[in-house]
């Protein structure tokens, strides 16, 4: 356990009142100070918060170094991913022991060719605090490199172009760029998107290679809209896939006239979600117009409006198809049935269609980038919470599936000593809240376990069962590690995220304290030994759940949270703001407002018993800015009735993932460790 004393004072900042009024409410913050981070003040307070952390923290250090020892010793150091082929290259990483970052390479039609390293993490990052590669793209022809850097953490992304064949950058270099890039055709052409002041991407520009002034291709003016990229898989189209949490539309140009006119594939309409696929002379296009879980219909491409649409997959209850891929003899579909996804493929050529299954209850499938059009191998990662992530090529026509790669687990892993479930808790409204649960062989359901909870609840994002090698820390000192599949994220389908967000937000907050009373009562754990864990979004769970029971929880780990969900939504300035407005609601709207302020857990941070709690955050986090967790941090301090550790670890040179070297992630994970393996008294 944490001494009882601990060795420095907690920090205390100041209070400055700060009043704000609206729709007739006032309200006072007084640490909105804390948003300046030009104020010396500001960093003061920060580094005092790192300090006391670090004081606290002190007597776990042998624990943390035990357990980062542990994680580095069941990860294959010196490894390679599985080749990905693309043209007539493989494609793949490797990495190296003690360097933090990988090296992206490449071999010429086999892999018995020899090695060209094209971008080396290390070099690249050294002298660097951050550094992460963003987008990747080889040229059409495989002589240049597009690639995009970002050393400070916010995600801005400065874009470079590299000479394959000579190892030379050519003079092309162009900042404040995003994620998503795309060659035409000629190789000597690129788009790719910018940011505005708010950090939304907005822009789509043409850049030629030798051209000092680019070509503005697109603007998005409506500022709930974002835009990316994309190439179809035949390689015959750009898109410019344009979307706000609930609308979207496609513009798209052909990738053998990059300086042609944009199309509309279809114009947006207000609530309506699609997006395609290009096969032959038709577009495949995934949309919820007339169906809640998505629908297929196909369309020719000289008018795909809708009177001309044929459906091919009609929208079922239950059902949410979850993408589309088109190649030249199949079309494969992600579909979520029952809150798992399966693999559904139809070959053009026999008109049959079948599903790839899989074993176990509860397991989590990633699409591979699968370039070519002509193939019959369909690359994807499946993983659970006991199966480490494996790459298959699986044959179209044969329906076998090749193993090309499994995370290697050193250290004498073996997952039939471990169990995992899915189990289902009734919600307070009554619907039944999926959890998946993994614990070692021997675990008994007796109430004493420790537990982790983990949650998150938005956006529509699913949070499927996946491995991490690093949690068999836990698992083995009896930890149970759980999921819990709540509304606002689409684990259950499209409108399981339509039932947690707006003005059903709060059913979010319910399920996972559904979820817990249930775990509970269930004797998997109890409320004086379960922690939870929840990042960003899913910091915005730990804080109201907080809250709303104190009493249920004994420890919270909560990573770059959004705690003060109010206030930024009341600040169009900042970023992804306005983008949010159709996932939280706009508080400038009163029923909005009162609903927000109702949640939102820097306005509800009270006098009472809070559990054990360790806050982190990045200086340089554009998500979620580094004022929001210091805020928070400071109102609980000043507000909270039991001497349970509080605790905020600020990385000063990273941004909202953290951490950009491997080894420093590691490390990371073992601070959140053992703190939980402190306050919940588990044996190191």
């Amino acid at each position: 356990m944490p001494p009882s004393t601990p060795p420095v004072g907690p920090p205390v900042a100041k209070r400055v009142s700060h009043s704000m009024t609206v729709h007739g409410d006032t309200r006072i913050d007084n640490y909105f100070w804390l948003r300046d981070r030009k104020d010396p003040d500001t960093r003061k307070y920060l580094e005092e918060e790192n300090r006391y952390t670090e004081a606290v923290m002190a007597h776990t250090k042998p624990l943390e170094e035990l357990l980062y020892s542990e994680m580095l010793g069941r990860i294959q150091e010196t490894d390679s991913s599985a080749p990905v082929k693309h043209g007539e290259y493989l494609y793949y990483t490797r990495t190296e022991a003690g360097k933090q970052y990988a090296i992206h390479c490449r071999k010429h039609l086999s892999l018995e060719s020899g090695e060209e390293i094209l971008l080396d993490g290390n070099v690249m990052a050294e002298g660097q605090k951050y550094f992460r590669i963003g987008n990747f793209a080889p040229s059409p022809n495989h002589q240049l490199l597009a690639y995009s850097v970002d050393y400070a953490g916010d995600e801005t992304y400065t874009i470079r172009v590299k000479n394959l064949a000579t190892g030379e950058h050519l003079p092309d270099e162009i900042p404040n760029t995003y994620y998503t890039l795309e060659w035409a055709s000629d190789n000597q052409t690129f788009f790719y998107t910018i940011l505005d002041p708010a950090l939304r991407p907005y822009k789509v520009f043409r850049h030629m290679l030798g051209v000092k002034e680019d070509t503005l291709t697109y603007h998005e003016t409506d500022e709930r809209f974002t835009v990316e990229l994309s190439a179809t898989r035949s390689r015959a189209f750009i898109f410019i896939n344009i979307g706000s949490p609930i609308t979207s539309e496609v513009r798209y140009l052909s990738t053998n006239a990059p300086d042609g006119e944009l199309t509309v594939l279809l114009p947006r309409v207000q609530g309506v979600e699609y997006d395609a696929a290009h096969h032959g002379e038709t577009f495949f296009i995934r949309t919820n117009d007339g169906a809640k879980g998505f629908r297929l219909v196909q369309a020719p491409v000289t008018d795909p409006s809708k009177p001309n649409w044929r459906e091919i997959i009609p929208g079922r209850d239950g059902i949410t198809i979850e993408s589309v891929h088109a190649f030249e003899n199949y079309l494969v579909t992600e579909q979520r049935i029952n809150g798992l996804v399966e693999i559904q493929v139809y070959d053009f050529r026999s008109s049959t269609d079948y599903a790839i299954d899989f074993p176990e209850p509860s397991y989590a499938i990633e699409m591979g980038p699968n370039y070519d059009y002509s193939t019959d191998l369909l690359r994807f990662e499946y993983t659970s919470l006991i199966t480490p992530k494996s790459v298959y090529d699986f044959h179209l026509q044969t329906r076998q599936r090749e193993l090309k790669k499994q995370q290697p687990v050193r250290g004498g892993y073996d997952p039939a000593q471990y169990s995992c479930e899915r189990i289902f808790a009734t919600g307070q409204d009554g619907v039944v809240v999926p959890i998946s649960l993994v614990y070692k062989n021997g675990f008994v359901r007796d109430g004493r376990a420790p537990m982790l909870l983990y949650g998150y609840g938005s956006y529509g994002i699913s949070m499927d069962a996946a491995f991490r090698s690093d949690r068999l820390s836990l698992l083995d000192r009896g930890f149970v590690y759980a999921i819990a599949h709540i509304r606002g994220g689409m684990d259950m389908g499209k409108p399981w995220h339509e039932d947690g967000r707006m003005l059903k937000k709060k059913n979010t907050f319910k399920d996972f304290i559904s979820s817990a009373e249930h775990l509970i009562a269930q004797k998997y754990s109890s409320a004086d030994r379960i922690a939870i864990m929840g990042g960003s979004a899913g910091g915005l769970l730990m804080g109201a759940v907080m809250n709303a029971r104190p009493d249920l929880f004994a420890a919270v780990v909560a990573m770059v949270p959004f705690v003060d969900s109010l206030n930024t939504a009341l600040d169009s300035t900042l970023p992804l703001t306005i983008g949010e407005y159709e996932e939280f609601g706009n508080p400038a709207n009163p029923e909005f407002y009162d609903y927000m302020k109702s949640y939102a857990p820097y306005e509800n941070v009270s006098a009472k018993n809070y559990p054990a709690l360790l806050i982190t955050t990045g200086l340089n986090d554009p998500r979620v800015s580094y004022w929001e967790p210091a805020k928070w941090t400071a109102k609980l301090r000043a507000l909270k009735q039991n001497d349970r550790p509080l605790l905020l670890k600020v990385n000063m040179g990273s941004g909202h993932f953290g951490s950009s070297g491997r080894y420093e992630y590691l490390k990371e994970t073992a601070f959140h460790y053992a703190f939980l393996l402190d306050v919940l008294n588990v044996n190191g």
